[in-house]
């Protein structure tokens, strides 16, 4: 079986237009809906929504993010 290294070099050796289809492949293989990871979102968001509803977590305007990044 291929190692992911041997497996790099070939695709090194394709054309720009070929790796990209490879990728966009390899990118809909993993985009799968994962039900575990969905709950465990779901339970975060409302985790940070009730510390947010009951004043133990403050907002941060937008402005105020994007300026660190100034």
């Amino acid at each position: 079986m291929a190692t992911t290294e041997d497996i790099l070099k070939d695709v090194i050796s394709l054309r720009p237009s070929e790796q990209a289809k490879l990728v966009d492949q390899l990118i809909a293989i993993l985009d799968k809906p994962d039900p575990e990871l969905d709950k465990l979102w779901a339970e975060e968001a409302e985790s940070r929504l009730d510390a947010f509803k009951n004043g133990m977590l403050k907002s941060v305007s937008l402005e105020e993010v994007l300026s660190k990044y100034k």
